[in-house]
């Protein structure tokens, strides 16, 4: 008895899935089970136990990385030597056994030499390392917004308009496509020519990076929908804007938003370069410019201002995986 139910309910679900399309799977299924009298309750999972599962498993992936770097130093690198006579907690003297040259201090900086440079003065009888690199990010950041609105509005535009015209996107893609090959660092000084060098060249030379995912994976996804769907729109006289925005945009937006958090942290890179030659001097980019000069003698400060710019892409990453789950939520209450 209980295997034949078993079976019944596989056979009505699997109908279910084949026949009907979208959200009515989830109706009909739900339908079926309550017939059958199963408990179809499902628990709504907790969003703050979420969230600590998220950081929990970057926290631990983190300090992972964290003990894989001290523990190549620790068996290649240059001696360990720490006294309390400078500061420290122990007297500890330890040559590694092995000699691997790229574990050197030089080109890996012990931990805590990194994170102690970011509450030290970038200069003599200056501000504080975190300081001048929280300002720096603040301009950066401003022109990598700039950049990724205008890079994703031009991608969203292209991707639309290829979607709906074979004869243009057979015409415009190749270019679209040339304009990657083309590295940032020959394009970008010729932008800051054009724009005399100002805060808008930087924004401009963002874009360049983020446009190109966004229209690739906006077209990909404004084609995803089922042919069918499209034709019961047209069965419908439903217009283009309609049937784009009730089918063709709700099916993209997995594609367009996996898109966005390439560009938001591309857009990041496109900034921090175009800051080199525009000649701005309070961005990151001129504060890796500079510490990369004093790299020989204080690599922690270089490594540091690393370390800072990543936080900053996974900053910008986060807000957008923030708005894709609220939009997609959106979306799941629009078609229940």
């Amino acid at each position: 008895m209980l295997f034949a139910m078993t079976s019944q309910k596989w056979q009505i679900k699997h109908m279910a899935e084949s026949t009907l399309p979208g959200a009515l799977v989830q109706d009909a299924e739900i339908s079926a089970m309550e017939a059958l009298g199963a408990d179809v309750t499902v628990p709504p999972p907790s969003r703050a136990r979420s969230w600590f599962n998220i950081a929990l498993r970057f926290a631990f992936v983190f300090v992972l990385a964290c003990v894989a770097w001290e523990g190549l130093k620790f068996i290649g690198g240059n001696p360990w030597r720490f006294s309390t006579a400078d500061g420290a907690w122990f007297n500890l003297l330890w040559f590694p056994p092995l000699e691997i040259k790229f574990a050197n201090d030089l080109n890996m900086p012990h931990l805590w030499d990194i994170f102690s440079a970011l509450v030290q003065p970038a200069q003599r009888n200056g501000p504080l390392l975190v300081n001048v690199l929280a300002q720096a990010a603040l301009v950066t950041m401003q022109a990598a917004l700039a950049g990724f609105v205008i890079g994703t509005l031009l991608g969203l535009v292209l991707g639309t308009v290829f979607a709906h015209s074979n004869l243009l996107e057979r015409a415009l893609s190749p270019y679209v496509v040339a304009s990657q090959t083309i590295p940032i660092l020959a394009i970008a000084p010729m932008v800051v020519v054009w724009l005399n060098a100002g805060w808008w060249s930087v924004a401009i030379l963002a874009a360049y990076l983020c446009f190109f995912p966004v229209t690739i994976n906006t077209l990909r996804g404004l084609r995803s929908p089922d042919p069918r769907a499209i034709e019961l729109m047209k069965s419908y006289a439903a217009s283009r804007w309609t049937t784009l925005w009730k089918v063709r945009l709700p099916s993209a937006l997995p594609y367009i938003f996996t898109a966005l958090k390439i560009a938001a942290t591309t857009s990041i890179v496109g900034a921090i370069i175009g800051e080199l030659p525009s000649g701005l001097g309070e961005g990151l980019g001129r504060v890796i410019l500079n510490f990369n000069s004093e790299y020989a003698i204080r690599p922690p400060k270089l490594w540091a201002t690393i370390l800072f710019v990543a936080i900053v892409g996974i900053l910008f990453f986060i807000t957008v995986t923030l708005i894709e789950r609220v939009m997609t939520r959106n979306m799941r209450k629009l078609e229940n």
